[in-house]
């Protein structure tokens, strides 16, 4: 008796191949980003460290000022005075 196997066609099986090693692909290539993306992230953690460290030396040496970024000067931040609260009856 002769055995039947159960096979799809050889270009069947090439499609299926191809498209197997193009979704690889397109994962391995998305953990790259990925990876990349965590890079950065922590990239912008470092310099956010470094700008509040900046910022604090500034209100040491000038107080509560604004920065203009464009020509460097600036204006002092003004604390707006306390409201009391009046009670109505």
């Amino acid at each position: 008796m002769k055995k039947i196997e159960n096979k799809v066609t050889t270009e069947e099986l090439k499609t299926i191949q191809e498209q197997q090693g193009k979704m690889n692909e397109t994962i391995n290539r998305i953990g790259v980003l990925e990876t990349q993306k965590h890079h950065l992230l922590h990239e912008i953690a470092l310099v956010n460290e470094e700008v509040e460290k900046t910022k604090k030396q500034l209100e040491d040496k000038y107080g509560s000022i604004n920065v203009n970024v464009e020509d460097g000067t600036y204006t002092e931040i003004k604390e707006e005075a306390e409201v009391e609260e009046v009670e109505h009856v």
